[in-house]
């Protein structure tokens, strides 16, 4: 089976190293001159809208599926139009490339968000501060990504700013949630509407971006998990999903709201890799290929720290007990992401003993530290 993938990122490098145990072949697409799938898989380069490459790209595929959430609908219904089935199915991009419409889509399904109001002009987002109150975030509809896209508004005064940053195009301004806790959950769903979700993680993010993620979080209920995988089936359902999905969550008084969903294998499932049974990008390519899902049983405890803008010394990373060392081949430059290492552990306390060690070695930010160190307290 050879199975293409749009995009050409370290989610589909992770993808194709997971599907190479299973006999499976690979082949990418993507416009940029160079991409970290390059040497792992044939890739055919061309632009999103171009017809021709498209066609190339498809002939001899089973399946096709994607890295990213923001291909365009013009490639899939090329793609479709050559013969190719594509997964998970366009729905599902319509939904979660806009974010007024996955927020309604959440709530029309049962799933609680922060409450929001469409912005389309200036005035619009005067009425929506009036009616929301502040703090709030006004955020792109489309786009944006690792806190791009986005402002926090605090006062009024920030109105004026926000709207000549962000207006001439669609937005969303979203309620400020004063959430206790940032969680996540990744699900994957078969061809056959089965649903195997991954424990609730907690995350901590710095500037926007993911710096660590702990699995499992802390201080979890059985109620409180049992209510994401709900949501996330719910979801998933709805959309006829096949593959992984996540769902970021805010955590408040002990209920969950959906902040933004994902319809991919996401960063804060990376410890899957070294900390699951089968990773989520095992279970994606299981759940595209038509293959049974694997076991989202633990191995252990796992913090994940993405490792951004400069490379570690990797031969002081191995020597940490329990940790990987996963790099994407991606060339380093300030505030992009270019690997992650995973932290094992049997149990929570040893988990805490080996963290400073990593720390240490890859110059784990102050403010990360103080972050993880809550977590550990409550674990």
């Amino acid at each position: 089976m050879i199975i293409g993938v749009l995009g050409g990122g370290q989610l589909g490098r992770m993808l194709a190293l997971a599907g190479y145990p299973l006999g499976l072949r690979f082949r990418f697409y993507d416009p940029e001159p160079e991409v970290c799938t390059d040497g792992l898989a044939e890739r055919v380069r061309g632009a999103w809208d171009d017809a021709a490459a498209l066609e190339r790209f498809a002939d001899g595929l089973d399946v096709v599926t994607y890295e990213f959430e923001n291909v365009p609908a013009e490639t899939v219904r090329i793609l479709e139009l050559a013969g190719c089935e594509v997964l998970p199915p366009q729905r599902a991009l319509e939904v979660s490339q806009d974010r007024l419409i996955e927020k309604q889509f959440c709530n029309d399904h049962g799933v609680a968000t922060a409450p929001f109001v469409p912005v389309d002009s200036e005035s619009d987002l005067r009425a929506a501060v009036a009616r929301l109150g502040l703090p709030a975030v006004l955020k792109t509809r489309r786009g944006g990504y690792d806190g791009k896209g986005q402002v926090v508004l605090r006062t009024s005064a920030d109105i004026v700013t926000a709207w000549s940053e962000l207006g001439g195009q669609p937005l969303i301004l979203e309620g400020f949630v004063p959430f206790d806790r940032e969680l996540s959950i990744v699900a994957a769903r078969d061809r056959a509407g089965r649903v195997v979700c991954y424990p609730l993680v907690q995350n901590i993010h710095r500037d926007g971006i993911l710096r660590l993620t702990f699995a499992p979080a802390p201080n979890v209920t059985a109620e409180l998990q049992q209510s994401g995988e709900a949501a996330a089936t719910r979801i998933l359902a709805a959309l006829e999903y096949v593959g992984v999905a996540a769902i970021e969550l805010f955590e408040r008084d002990g209920a969950l709201l959906a902040n933004e969903m994902a319809p991919r294998v996401h960063n804060s499932g990376h410890w899957t890799i070294d900390g699951a049974v089968t990773s989520q990008f095992e279970n994606h390519i299981r759940a595209v290929a038509g293959l049974p899902l694997g076991s989202t049983e633990l191995r252990g405890v796992s913090v994940m720290a993405n490792i951004i803008g400069t490379l570690p010394d990797v031969a002081a990373v191995a020597s940490v007990p329990g940790a990987h060392v996963h790099l994407y081949d991606k060339a380093p430059r300030p505030a992009r992401k270019i690997g992650h290492i995973t932290l094992n552990a049997p149990d929570p306390s040893t988990l805490a003993a080996r963290l400073p060690e990593l720390a240490a070695v890859v110059d784990l930010d102050p403010s990360d530290r103080e972050g993880a160190d809550r977590v550990l307290r409550h674990w």
